[in-house]
């Protein structure tokens, strides 16, 4: 078996995780004839995979070379979002005189308190993913090691064979790392190495400003660590709606993250224990100097060792190759997530493993094409979108009527003092059906579902303005949207109409 990997810092609640999600003492099971399916990957792909298929009665082995719970777990949403929520109680004890208290002294921060507390939240989470869940509540035969597939129907792993009539590739995708001259002879953080710190960086330069980037800059600059965020681009969150990327970039600014826009890094050097980013923008120079460095440029596919070659099936840079069904190039072999995905939500590996199910276990001929797919940066505010933007619509030769509705006019927003921020939905020129949709809000990300629902099942606008909805919610700015839209319907010979029909009743 694969030796138990350290999760640091070495903390009982750590231990606690390692035991879960990756147990030093797993004897794997003796392979039993053929499997039903075979799982690659203890992600969320795989795990919906694995337990979906075992509750379904069939016969499942589920392999995990490292950790189990996969990076939303260990190395992504789950602390990553403990940490967003300690940083927003940090940044709420910093604005709290508006609301009538007068204390608003940080100097009792603690940063190991707030990592201790997301070590806790994560051991206890961890449960749900352990190894001993899936053995003895599941009924999945799993093994802790290496794979590799020896054949188009079998897979290696620990010295024994498993045979299958089916397999799922899940193995994800890893944190990449730009090609700077001395940045890996420097040293860096990525979302994998992040949450062992157990000092908090002096100064942290962070590079990129998609949403991993956006959202830990944010953290620690929160959290008081002075932060330097670097981008390529000429502005954050590249393929977010203009006005609402603009909205958080001015709250990063205001919040104190120094924006380096538009720069490239020509290399970075050491100085003591310190590091050297070389910057250069429209042929001038700046060196920045910085304690730590967090890269979130993106994600690179796990692929390597797997031997793929030898089941016959596809793969390149970007990952595993599927058709619309998630069926590999070996047509008993699927994907699923981010080994295989552009989007790689933990929501999509969930929304795919399903597919995949259906589609191996029941001939099924579901498609991921077919799916409406939200997606959410959770800065503060939040950045929550789905379905097309307006130049995607244009692109493909629709038009579209948009309306904006801002945070400014919902009262509860105005009372929660979160007025920064708005409600915007693309709708077929004519209709009110929703082609997309972008909040911007303190949660966006939990006021998305409403649009995605309705796009889902081809809910119109007017759905909507049908439903009530509670007052005051920041929500109701969903329903002010839908208002919005009903008022466009009252065209001047419709009023005239109304008009004329209204005057002779009071005859």
């Amino acid at each position: 078996m694969t030796a138990a990997p350290r999760i640091l810092p070495d903390t009982p609640y750590n231990r606690q995780l390692a035991e879960n999600v990756h147990p030093g003492h797993w004897i794997n099971p003796e392979p039993l004839g053929r499997y039903n399916l075979v799982v690659i990957g203890a992600g969320t792909a795989g795990l919906i995979c694995a337990a979906g298929a075992a509750g379904l009665g069939a016969k499942v082995a589920l392999v995990e070379r490292n950790l189990m719970g996969g990076d939303c777990l260990n190395t992504g949403c789950v602390p990553s979002k403990a940490l967003i929520r300690a940083a927003r109680a940090v940044y709420d004890a910093r604005t709290v005189s508006e609301f009538g208290m007068q204390d608003s002294n940080l100097a009792g921060f603690d940063f190991k308190v707030a990592m201790e507390r997301m070590q806790r939240l994560r051991a206890g989470i961890s449960r749900h993913d352990s190894a001993e869940r899936f053995r003895d509540e599941l009924g999945v035969d799993l093994f802790i090691g290496k794979a590799c597939f020896s054949g188009p129907d079998s897979v290696h792993v620990d010295g024994k064979t498993l045979q299958f009539k089916k397999a799922a590739i899940c193995t994800g995708a890893r944190a990449a790392a730009p090609a700077v001259p001395g940045l890996a002879e420097a040293g860096y953080l990525t979302n994998e190495t992040v949450f062992s710190l157990t000092e908090l960086p002096l100064h942290l330069a962070v590079i990129g400003a998609g949403p991993i980037g956006c959202e830990l800059a944010q953290t620690f600059c929160r959290f008081g660590s002075k932060v330097t965020l670097i981008e390529l681009a000429p502005a954050i969150l590249g393929r977010e709606d203009r006005d609402a990327a603009a909205i958080l970039q001015d709250a990063l600014i205001r919040e104190g993250v120094d924006l380096q826009l538009g720069v490239k890094i020509s290399a970075v050097t050491s100085k003591g224990s310190r590091k050297v980013l070389h910057l250069e923008q429209e042929g001038h120079s700046l060196e920045v100097t910085v304690d730590q460095i967090l890269v979130g440029v993106g994600r690179a596919p796990n692929t390597e060792g797997l031997a793929l070659q030898t089941a016959g099936v596809e793969f390149d840079r970007s990952g595993v190759k599927v058709n619309d069904r998630l069926q590999t190039t070996n047509a008993s072999i699927y994907a699923a997530g981010d080994i295989c995905s552009a989007y790689k939500f933990t929501h999509m590996a969930d929304a795919q493993a399903r597919i995949l199910l259906a589609n191996a276990l029941f001939k099924g001929r579901q498609k991921v094409s077919d799916l409406i797919i939200p997606w959410c940066t959770y800065t503060d505010p939040e950045i929550a979108h789905v379905g097309m933007y307006e130049q995607d619509a244009t692109a493909r030769g629709i038009s579209v009527t948009t309306i904006t509705v801002p945070l400014s006019e919902v009262d509860r927003a105005v009372l929660d003092g979160a007025t920064e921020g708005f409600a915007r939905v693309h709708l077929r020129k004519d209709t009110d059906r929703i082609l997309g949709a972008t909040i911007v809000a303190r949660h966006a990300g939990e006021m998305i579902n409403e649009l995605t629902l309705a796009i889902t099942n081809n809910l119109g606008l007017g759905a909507i303005a049908r439903t009530i909805h509670p007052y005051p919610t920041q929500a109701e700015v969903i329903k002010k949207l839908a208002d919005t839209y009903n008022r466009t319907r009252l065209t001047p010979f419709l009023t005239r109409l109304l008009s004329g029909w209204l005057k002779w009743q009071r005859g």
